[in-house]
């Protein structure tokens, strides 16, 4: 998987932001994190943005810090919802059934 945020953010919070978001796989994938996936995430940042620091930022924290936790959760929410709409949207391939096939009555209105 891949994100990216337009938010200015270092190769360190990057690295930051992709450990944050493979909670998102955990979340929509049982089990997450086998020797038998490819599970992976690279996180981007086109540095487009400058975020200033929330007023209430403490002093002693970098206001990288609280951005990067701001986009790791955001980053975490959206891959989560990206594997589910995938297993919603999948086709079936090479024999193999896709959930739409599997579980029919759970897309009827």
């Amino acid at each position: 998987a891949v994100v990216a945020t337009d938010a200015l953010l270092s190769k360190a919070a990057c690295h930051r932001v992709a450990i944050a978001a493979q909670d998102g796989l955990a979340r929509a994938i049982r089990p997450a994190h086998t020797p038998l996936d490819g599970d992976m995430v690279f996180a981007l940042a086109t540095g487009a943005i400058t975020v200033d620091p929330a007023e209430n930022t403490p002093a002693a924290m970098s206001p990288e810090t609280a951005l990067t936790a701001a986009v790791g959760a955001a980053a975490a929410d959206c891959l989560a919802r990206a594997v589910l709409s995938g297993v919603l949207a999948a086709d079936p391939v090479a024999g193999i059934p896709s959930y739409r096939d599997m579980l029919p009555g759970a897309f009827r209105r």
